[in-house]
Parts: C-alpha cells; sequence; structure tokens
C-alpha cells in the first residue's frame, strides 16, 4: 500500500463516519418527534475479508503459499435502513398525527444508543484523522530525506 493509497483510504473513511455522526445527530434530534422511525447507518467493508474470499485470493498466487494476499482494506456506505421496532403507542386524541383511536405513535430513537453510536463515529473519525495526518508527516519525511 502506497501513501497515496492510505490517504485515499483515509479520506473514505472520513466521510464514511461523517455520514455516521449526521445519522446519529438526526436521530437524537428528533428523539421527541411523533411517528420518526430511527435510522440505522450501514457500512460496508471494501474487500472481501471473509475466510472464503481470503482463501480465493491465496489459490491465485500458486507460489506465495502461506503469505495472505494483498488487502487495501477500508469502509463504505451501504445506505440507510430504517429501524423495524415499533415506538410506544401514546393517547393523543388532539394531535394533528393521531389514529382515529386517538393515538399516536412516538418515535423508537433511544438516545442512550445513539449516542454511543455517536461518540463511536466519533472516535472512528479521530482515528482516521490521525491515519492521514501520520501519513502526511511520512510524506514530509520521505521529501526532506530526497534533498
Amino acid at each position: 500500500m502506497g501513501i497515496l493509497d492510505s490517504m485515499n483510504m483515509g479520506a473514505r473513511s472520513l466521510k464514511v463516519h461523517g455520514l455516521r455522526l449526521d445519522i446519529a445527530a438526526k436521530n437524537i434530534a428528533n428523539v421527541d418527534t411523533p411517528n420518526y422511525v430511527r435510522k440505522i447507518p450501514i457500512l460496508n467493508s471494501t474487500d472481501d475479508i471473509s475466510f472464503h474470499g481470503v482463501m480465493n485470493a491465496m489459490k491465485e498466487d500458486v507460489f506465495g503459499v502461506g503469505t495472505l494476499p494483498y488487502q487495501q482494506g477500508g469502509v463504505a456506505f451501504g445506505g440507510v435502513v430504517e429501524d423495524p421496532t415499533l415506538g410506544d403507542k401514546i393517547y393523543r386524541p388532539g394531535h394533528p398525527d393521531a389514529d382515529a383511536n386517538g393515538y399516536i405513535r412516538a418515535s423508537n430513537v433511544n438516545p442512550m444508543v445513539d449516542m454511543a453510536d455517536a461518540m463511536l463515529a466519533q472516535r472512528a473519525y479521530e482515528a482516521n484523522l490521525a491515519l492521514i495526518n501520520i501519513t502526511k508527516s511520512m510524506a514530509m519525511k520521505a521529501v526532506e530525506i530526497g534533498r
């Protein structure tokens, strides 16, 4: 993996974890919004790192028996799904969103879960920012050595 590859991987990861943090913030902001359904971000690996994927990659390299194949790594944003759990029913007969029986559906957002998700996303964002800064300092040292 070259220096530009690690910079690109860090930049992709910054974008993904930034989106993840935005989704957690939107969930927390809508904790008291009736009929709001919690959104869950889907994160995927950019490489097939399953046992089957690694074995298939190893069989291509017959002379490199016992060595692990080159894996670039990284994370990709796979979209957003809605949480299937239902919020509590609240009796509010005068509410505009009330059904025929006078009930509204409360949001299914658990603020503690989304705060934990936000903290994980923030730490992952910071780790990838550190990756970019370390890569940048390595490139600068290489330029200094080349002078």
